[in-house]
């Protein structure tokens, strides 16, 4: 396996400290001092899934340096596995929810050529006005009620998925262009972990169908991000502020914001290309690795999917010498100290002094298997239970090898 490191944890390092020395941030307490949290974390817990149904996750495989058209032919494949689209009628407006978090290129944000693959599939089925649309972290941009500092649809230039977009035949949008008045608040279905309800952007409530086009990366705070991590791209700032400052729930937060109805009930289709994994650090820098054969995914289901997305960047961040995937100088993710201070960076960000010296202590945890990501544990609670996973291998171009350690991997050990 190839890996590529992005010089991450200098660069990184770098940025926060610049912030932390103009934003006066610096004299933050850290973990041994911190502000305990006041709310007991949601009961977590793995459920059999019993005599339930299967829940398919079409995988196809792309033979690195094969080019552009092998992940065009991957992304057609796993999509048409995954779903008839007999949910897609003739002009339809589809959303599709990419991640730009940076305007660093695949895979610290959504691969470029799987973007333009799926907006021509939708186009194909009948889609009439097909919108890609997400706004991007608060290290790079600043929104609030008075004033927007950055862009997202920059950074989407920046990334390359602007230009794959707007080929396609895309619309281009931004969730912070039309304001802060242009959000609708909605309380997730699964309501514990939040104070309120959360801010979700107008142009949601006006599309018929969501497709999810996500990355498999870790990530410093959260430990990875998937499918159901990208659903901070859809909220208002306010609402960022809530979940980094009321840390104790964080995990629980992030799987029950995914309950709101609005989204819910439109989305129909999540698919990663996972050619390439950004496997130590994340969000927006770290190790690259690009397996000898990359994997596209595809699901209607967001949980089942991001089961097999968990396994898959387990497994690559496994090749990884051990000092580079668990060492504290490149993957921090190992040391609770920068966790909790990183978690407070963000929160100053979003809120200020006082929401940083608030903010509960943010919980790190190893991600050595897939029951060990706070995040499914609670998405299992929530939604059901855990899915019996059924992988189907679409043009026969993924390892046996492959194929049985992501199906041991995503197997309830009870069942």
């Amino acid at each position: 396996m190839e890996r590529d490191p992005v010089h991450a944890t200098a660069a990184v390092t770098r940025r926060q400290f610049g912030v932390l020395a103009a934003s006066g941030v610096a004299s933050l307490t850290l973990p041994g001092c911190a502000h305990a949290a006041t709310r007991p974390a949601a009961p977590r817990g793995r459920l059999a899934y019993a005599n339930a149904p299967g829940v398919p996750v079409a995988v196809a495989g792309v033979a690195r340096g094969a080019g552009d058209e092998a992940t065009v032919e991957a992304v057609r494949a796993a999509a048409l596995s995954a779903t008839d689209f007999s949910w897609l009628s003739r002009g339809d407006t589809v959303l599709i929810k990419p991640v730009c978090n940076s305007g660093n290129p695949y895979p610290a944000t959504t691969d470029p050529v799987a973007l333009r693959a799926v907006i021509a599939l939708l186009r194909e089925k009948g889609a009439g006005r097909v919108i890609v649309a997400d706004m991007s972290g608060v290290q790079f941009l600043r929104f609030d009620a008075d004033r927007t500092r950055g862009s997202t649809r920059e950074l989407m230039r920046r990334s390359g998925m602007a230009p794959a977009a707007e080929d396609a035949g895309a619309e281009l949008h931004a969730f912070e262009e039309p304001g802060w008045d242009a959000f609708f608040e909605e309380v997730p279905a699964v309501e514990e972990s939040w104070a309120g309800p959360v801010r979700l952007p107008n142009l949601l409530a006006q599309a018929d169908h969501v497709v999810l086009v996500p990355r498999c990366s870790r990530h410093l705070l959260a430990g990875s991000t998937l499918g159901l991590k990208a659903a901070v791209g859809w909220w208002r700032h306010d609402t960022r502020l809530e979940y980094h400052r009321d840390a104790s729930t964080f995990s629980e937060k992030t799987a029950d914001a995914n309950s709101v109805p609005a989204l819910r009930s439109r989305q129909r289709l999540v698919l990663t290309s996972a050619t390439k994994l950004l496997t130590t650090f994340g969000p927006d820098d770290g190790t690259v690795s690009e397996p000898e054969t990359g994997l596209v995914f595809a699901s209607t289901d967001v949980v089942a999917h991001d089961m097999v997305s968990l396994a898959w960047l387990i497994e690559n961040r496994a090749a990884l010498p051990r000092s580079e995937r668990e060492g504290p100088i490149d993957d921090p993710n190992t040391s609770q100290t920068v966790v909790s201070f990183a978690n407070r960076v963000v929160t100053a960000m979003l809120g200020g002094m006082g929401a940083a010296l608030a903010a509960e202590r943010l919980e790190r945890y190893d991600l050595d298997s897939v029951w060990d990501d706070r995040v499914l544990g609670r998405a299992f609670e929530i939604f059901g239970g855990v899915p019996r996973v059924e992988l189907a291998d679409v043009g026969g171009r993924v390892p046996a090898s492959i194929r049985e350690r992501l199906a041991n991997a995503v197997r309830l050990p009870t069942a």
